[in-house]
């Protein structure tokens, strides 16, 4: 398996692949689009995020164990194998 995983955003919901697991949550309201992703530290995201009442960029946090723990999913387990994040759109 890959050991990249990828952000992007479909309307108000934050999707988060890696492999042939699909995590999709709810996104901040305002949400156009995340840009870039400035670190990844094995379940926290530091991103850029495109809002609709801001012109410019803001850094966005997204903790990825308490999602993955609501889900049942070990978050060791899932997270051991991903090395890097990157925002990709289909």
């Amino acid at each position: 398996m890959n050991d990249k995983a990828y952000l992007s955003n479909e309307g108000q919901y934050t999707i988060f692949s890696y492999g042939d697991n699909r995590l999709k949550f709810i996104a901040p309201y305002s949400l156009e689009k995340y840009e870039s992703v400035v670190h990844w530290d094995n379940g926290y995201l530091v991103v850029m995020a495109k809002y609709a009442h801001n012109k410019e960029s803001e850094e966005e946090y997204i903790d990825l164990i308490p999602i993955l723990k609501s889900l049942y999913i070990q978050p060791e387990e899932f997270l051991k194998s991903i090395k890097s994040v990157e925002v990709q759109y289909a």
